[in-house]
């Protein structure tokens, strides 16, 4: 079995699918916006090279999207790990067990060893660096989708307005056609019925006038034609680039209040860990070191994290990143249904000293 790629990796592929679509995306918006503006005829030529590239740029983002839910499913991985030693404190192990049959005291030295060994306060410190650099990641893709959408639906608006005027001069040639063509037509009809000669040359002429001019609006009106169905092709291509974009803001919103609550609960882990009244104790969590999940720890350091809280928003969250990422979504036992990191229960401190029986 091929094993999953380390979270450094994962963000290391992120971070450069980030970087190349942003300049891709970029393009793609970009050539919207000269198109709405020159207003030039399109061409089928220029139509398979665009798409060609507006093809690239959303597989892309498809792969920049996976890989973000692989993020954020590899985060809930290690958080899974950490709870499983954390549940692992909570009792004894058989050895423990056996030596407290012949010794208390050695048995609870060997539980309280264990405990500090235990690298738990560092691994979530590692988790909250690991959620800055997502929480960091995904807000600045974030911040580019947003502005690549206003510039390319800004775009889009421009061009289908463009066609509608199009569409209402095919729609005036049509008529104006028809009206000649009404007009050759009697023009004909009275052609040897009324007058000499000389009168019927005279209509004659004027009903080739007449049919002359309805051929050339008629030629007009089908260039006209093939411009409006040419452009709806390009529309059809840009909308959906401008409704990927909007997904893929969306999309980020639920991996960024996923990571903020998510965060929420590794806060409350660490103190219940941390003595955090204790000078210094705070120090290593601060909204300077970790600027991107600043909005979480100003909650940690004003003692406002409520953990029944925290678990109603988790749950609605998770449901959202379910739907967004279920390839992602980590595998819990339905034997054990319980939240990843069960709050309500009592957890015991690195440092805190068992007593005997």
């Amino acid at each position: 079995m091929r094993k999953a790629p380390s979270f450094e990796i994962l963000m290391e592929t992120a971070s450069a699918l980030a970087e190349e679509l942003r300049a891709e995306a970029g393009d793609c918006a970009a050539f919207i916006a000269s198109f709405a503006r020159n207003e030039a005829q399109s061409s089928d030529e220029t139509f398979l090279d665009e798409n060609q590239r507006f093809q690239a740029a959303g597989q892309k983002r498809e792969a920049l999207d996976a890989a973000l839910g692989e993020l954020a499913g590899e985060l809930d991985r290690l958080s899974e790990d950490v709870s499983a030693d954390l549940d692992s404190f909570r009792g004894l192990t058989r050895r423990e067990r056996i030596t407290g049959w012949f010794s208390r005291q050695r048995m609870w030295r060997l539980h309280s060893q264990r405990v500090s060994e235990a690298p738990v306060v560092e691994r979530l410190l590692d988790l909250f660096a690991k959620s800055d650099a997502l929480a960091g990641l995904v807000t600045q893709h974030r911040g580019f989708a947003g502005e690549c959408h206003k510039t390319a639906e800004g775009g889009v608006v421009d061009i289908i307005e463009h066609r509608r005027r199009l569409v209402d001069a095919i729609d005036i040639a049509r008529m104006r056609m028809k009206e000649l063509n009404a007009k050759a037509l009697t023009t004909q009809g009275r052609i040897g019925v009324y007058g000499g000669r000389t009168e019927w040359e005279r209509l004659e002429e004027e009903r080739r006038a007449l049919k002359g001019e309805a051929d050339r609006i008629s030629s007009e009106e089908q260039v006209m034609r093939d411009e409006s169905q040419r452009r709806e092709r390009f529309i059809t291509m840009f909308q959906s680039f401008v409704d990927a974009l909007n997904s893929q803001i969306a999309l980020c919103n639920v991996l960024t209040r996923k990571l903020m609550v998510d965060t929420e609960e590794r806060l409350v882990l660490y103190r219940a860990q941390v003595d955090t009244d204790r000078p210094g104790a705070k120090a290593k969590i601060s909204q300077t070191i970790f600027p991107n999940i600043a909005a979480p720890i100003s909650l940690f350091e004003r003692g406002m994290l409520v953990p029944q809280d925290i678990e109603q928003r988790k749950s609605a969250a998770s449901i959202a990143f379910e739907k967004k990422f279920s390839a992602f979504v980590p595998v819990i036992s339905m034997e054990h249904d319980r939240p990843l990191i069960d709050l309500t229960k009592r957890l015991p401190r690195l440092r805190l000293r068992f007593g005997r029986s």
